[in-house]
């Protein structure tokens, strides 16, 4: 994806922190660590939510413990593999 040049404001002592924290050598890397991680966890939440959404069936074993977040975060769609029935078929 293009990127592209734009102006922010933003807290320096925290972008600070962050490259410290994170080893990143630009306030650029910081922005895009960050971004990439809240697009992660957005999405590992929308996952969890569906589901949940939806019951267990019969032929499905119930998870060894809680459901801890980091085991959803994988490439698979759970919105769209357990959608509700809008009832187009």
């Amino acid at each position: 994806m293009a990127k592209q040049k734009v102006t922010i404001s933003v807290d320096r002592n925290k972008v600070d922190q962050l490259e410290d924290l994170l080893h990143i050598g630009s306030t650029s890397g910081v922005i895009a660590f960050a971004l990439d991680e809240l697009l992660r966890q957005e999405q590992v939440r929308r996952d969890v939510a569906a589901y949940r959404r939806a019951p267990l069936t019969m032929e499905e074993e119930p998870w060894p413990g809680p459901v801890d977040d980091e085991m959803l975060a994988d490439d698979t769609d759970w919105e769209a593999l357990y959608a509700e029935d809008d009832g187009a078929a």
